[in-house]
């Protein structure tokens, strides 16, 4: 297989009516999706999404795909294709809207209603155009036809993208579950026609390569939490993902069904299914839809909390019931917690200690380990087989997945007869040029991750990242003292303070002499601040490495007089 999983060059200057592709995130990690296609001076983009921190990037609230490579160009962008509505395809458009906030953004109508909702909160009004399947629409070089796909969201599209370099078909994320929730199947004759025109080259979604068989249908779920929701004396909070339309329509029926009612906690979740519902692409039946500031006025055996942070979110309503810290909501004994959604790789820790907070309450944990409350919205390696034989592509390139289902979804192809040379296994920054309907790796441009930490974008970096860690895992040390360098003498201190370290700052004192020395051997040859600053703080590492085995953040301070 043609990998470009290793350092590359930076590539050359594209040629006259070649398209060149340059994935900017969603190839190596699940999440931050985003696509460039490039070919004679204009760009399309297809998806925009975000990335959720992990535990080693503290104080993180997103990961925005890195727009660089973009950022001097944005007037060249004709538009803004998002496959569906979910946040890692779409969290990241108002941040590269605040960029140039006229960009066309293209999707379908429910797509459309969440990210104009989403930058309604950012005070962007976008420029939208609302397409359904079956539509061809031209952008500058590129003519798009849309393909409805099945996923675990409604309104989700594939696209073929037709130039003079070649035809691509990105099938976003997909499955080919035969028994939809709302009857829109995957349109495989589409792909068949596409196959029988010509892909030059195919981007599959890589989520569950490396799961044998067929993903479960969504209908094989109703009666599980049907039958769940029967057992429950107490109370039942359902977590998942605030755009998962699908899984809270059954949520909403099995309630109706065992006379309870349910109230939406959580901005996103209250929002997404507001616009759901009044779309009609949710259908609460009567009677079963509360405001949570009523639900006291039922008894818990009547009471479903429809809440945000299934995959363990500090701030979210989940990890807060957890805590015993929301306000209107907790947890004990005879209530259920059920877990409706993946487990996003990377967030393992966060769940299982969110699972065990929650059972330390008294609460029974139902999830995907122990119950089939959820199947995913990603195709299995049978029906990514069946993809690969029906369109037959030239080439592939694996997306949306870590190495392991990008290699996975690779080798897939190979067994189906694509030459081993023509599948494109790439990562984030890769660079990938169609000439003449051939594909070939042709080097790769700066793609880093782009932190939002509050108000803030993109001004943490892994420096600050690293010193957060250090914080939180070795302590702090503050060191600060006195001198007078025209008397080559120590005025007062040095004085040594500590935090979030075991040892009390009785135990660092016994570093004190150390300390003092090495600042006066500085101040003895005349050195500046900051040479007794480092000579402080070198004392003190080794001494704190050596008796106390612990590398905590150390800020020394001199001042002179």
């Amino acid at each position: 297989m043609n990998y470009a999983l290793t350092e590359l060059q930076s590539p050359g200057p594209l040629k006259k009516n070649a398209l060149r592709i340059v994935p900017l995130g969603g190839l190596g990690e699940v999440g931050r999706n985003m696509t460039v296609f490039e070919i004679n001076g204009k760009i399309l983009i297809v998806d925009c999404g975000v990335l959720f921190p992990e535990e080693a990037q503290p104080g993180v609230d997103l990961i925005l795909p890195d727009f660089e490579y973009i950022e001097d160009r944005l007037d060249d962008i004709v538009a803004i294709v998002l496959t569906h509505g979910h946040e890692d395809h779409i969290g990241a458009v108002p941040y590269l809207l605040r960029l140039k906030n006229d960009i066309p953004i293209v999707g379908s109508q429910l797509t459309l209603a969440f990210i104009e909702a989403k930058l309604q909160e950012h005070r962007i009004s976008p420029y939208t155009l609302q397409v359904t399947e079956g539509d061809i629409e031209t952008f500058g070089p590129f003519e798009l036809e849309f393909v409805a796909v099945n996923h675990s969201i409604p309104d989700a599209l594939a696209a073929m993208i037709r130039t003079v370099a070649g035809n691509v078909l990105i099938t976003g994320d997909f499955k080919m579950d035969q028994l939809p929730l709302d009857g829109r199947i995957t349109d495989l004759r589409a792909f068949a026609r596409f196959g029988e025109e010509g892909v030059d080259l195919f981007m599959v979604d890589s989520t569950n390569a490396e799961v044998p068989g067929f993903t479960t249908s969504e209908v094989e779920i109703g009666p599980v939490l049907d039958q769940a929701f029967s057992q429950v004396t107490g109370q039942i909070v359902v977590a998942s993902f605030a755009s998962h339309v699908h899984r809270v329509q059954q949520i909403l029926d099995a309630a109706a069904a065992n006379n309870r009612v349910v109230a939406f906690v959580g901005r996103s979740m209250v929002r997404n299914m507001g616009i759901a519902a009044d779309l009609g692409y949710l259908d609460v039946p009567d009677g079963v839809l509360v405001d949570l500031k009523k639900m006291g006025d039922y008894p818990p055996s009547k009471r479903v909390y429809m809440s945000t942070g299934s995959q363990g979110e500090p701030m979210a309503v989940l990890s807060r019931i957890s805590n015993q810290d929301h306000q209107s909501i907790s947890v004990g004994p005879g209530d259920s917690v059920i877990f409706a959604s993946s487990l996003i790789p990377g967030n393992e820790n966060s769940v299982f200690r969110l699972i065990n907070g929650l059972m330390r309450l008294g609460a029974k944990v139902i999830h995907q380990a122990n119950a089939r409350v959820h199947v995913s919205g990603h195709a299995s390696a049978g029906e990514l087989l069946y993809c690969y034989n029906i369109v037959q592509p030239t080439a592939v390139m694996p997306i949306h997945g870590e190495i392991r289902h990008l290699v996975a979804n690779g080798a897939l192809a190979v067994k189906t007869g694509v030459p081993a040379e023509n599948v494109m296994l790439a990562e984030d920054g890769a660079v990938i040029d169609l000439v003449d309907g051939e594909s070939s790796i042709v080097g790769a441009v700066p793609c880093g991750y782009v932190y939002v930490d509050g108000s803030s974008v993109g001004d943490i970096t892994e420096a600050e990242l690293k010193d957060r860690r250090i914080l939180s895992e070795e302590g702090f040390v503050a060191i600060f003292a006195v001198v007078d360098t025209s008397k080559q003498e120590i005025v007062s201190g040095p004085h040594i303070q500590s935090r979030a370290m075991a040892e009390d700052d009785e135990v660092l004192e016994k570093v004190l002499p150390e300390v003092t020395k090495a600042l006066q051997d500085v101040l003895d040859n005349e050195g500046d601040t900051y040479q007794m600053q480092q000579a402080m703080r070198r004392a003190i590492g080794r001494w704190v490495s050596r008796r106390l085995r612990r590398r905590p953040m150390i800020v020394p301070t001199v001042i002179e007089v």
